[in-house]
């Protein structure tokens, strides 16, 4: 009987999968939010394969976009100002929707992750 249940209970849980669309969001017009200590951050940017144009708090910032695979990338600040933008961020698409994106983000190498949501534009 045990078996029985146990073979339903995996076969519905198995039904289940995200949607993970990425090459969707791989370039377009999008804004960000990122929560942090109950206070949300946007932004605004546009991603091309190669380079990424943010806005964030009136300043205009670009990177270049590696990608890693259909859902994962690496940012590299263009001309960068202080040691925190010399870092490297690794971002993560977790699950897609037909108009947002989930993703999670660090520094490489960093453990720390935050979490956030893009809206395509």
């Amino acid at each position: 009987m045990r078996v029985l249940f146990l073979l339903a209970l995996l076969s519905l849980s198995s039904c289940y999968q995200v949607e993970r669309n990425c090459t969707d969001y791989k370039t377009g017009s999008f804004y960000s939010e990122v929560t942090i200590d109950d206070v949300v951050y946007t932004s605004d940017f546009t991603r091309t394969n190669d380079l990424q144009v943010e806005v964030y708090n009136g300043k205009k910032d670009s990177a270049q976009v590696r990608w890693i695979n259909d859902c994962e990338m690496i940012f590299k600040t263009i001309n960068p100002k202080s040691m925190a933008e010399r870092k490297d961020v690794h971002l993560k698409i977790l699950t897609t929707t037909d108009s947002t994106y989930t993703f999670e983000y660090s520094y490489v190498g960093e453990k720390i992750k935050q979490k956030g949501i893009a809206y395509k534009r």
